[in-house]
């Protein structure tokens, strides 16, 4: 039974690679149907107070990839930042800014997902109202796949969409970086980790890149 809210204390103790595991373990409790049960009312009074995450998560807004369930995570456990096509921008790097700088998070996971219908529509150059410019950030993962995968490059083709997915991913790890001097530093100095994976629709299990 999960009744303990994480402390400033038990936080302190964490480490990337530790919290990372968690998260891992927490996703194949998910897969394999024996998830904690969760004392909500026990978690919600212990944080009136103060938060004091372990993690924080960038995922796409996808209503089948809820990102607490899929990590058998509970209130107090972590934070998560979503926009379709998980990718970064000023508010969202300054969202994990705060996360892991301000509230001592110690690990920065970039979640996509599998057949991820942003990731498709940016495939496929799609234009309606604001769409037009969300997908624009999603555009440099096209053109890197249009270079690796042969055969057509729109959503017709799963292996192009696939990989568009993973590059997606990968570039907005390498943009964190470089937009965001604090998170890279915190990561150089070993604080933080900041790592990618791939949420299979079709099995529920995160694929670390």
């Amino acid at each position: 039974m999960k009744n303990q809210a994480i402390t400033k204390d038990a936080q302190d103790q964490l480490t990337p690679q530790s919290v990372l595991a968690d998260l891992m373990e927490g996703n194949q409790r998910f897969i394999s149907g024996d998830t904690q049960s969760i004392d909500n009312k026990a978690l919600v009074e212990q944080t009136v107070g103060g938060q004091f995450p372990k993690a924080v998560v960038l995922s796409c807004i996808d209503s089948r990839v809820p990102v607490e369930t899929v990590l058998d995570q509970a209130i107090g456990d972590v934070f998560v930042a979503r926009v379709a096509g998980n990718f970064e921008n000023v508010d969202i790097l300054g969202s994990m800014e705060y996360s892991c700088k301000v509230a001592g998070s110690k690990l920065v996971l970039v979640l996509g997902h599998e057949a991820c219908g942003a990731v498709k529509a940016a495939c496929d150059g799609v234009e309606l109202g604001n769409i037009t410019a969300l997908l624009s950030n999603i555009t440099p993962a096209v053109k890197q796949s249009a270079v690796e995968v042969e055969g057509e490059a729109n959503s017709s083709n799963n292996e192009f969409v696939a990989k568009t997915v993973e590059n997606n991913v990968k570039l907005t790890m390498d943009r964190i970086r470089e937009k965001s001097p604090i998170l890279k530093e915190m990561e150089d100095n070993g604080e933080i980790k900041i790592v990618g994976g791939v949420y299979m629709l079709s099995t529920g299990k995160v694929e670390l890149l």
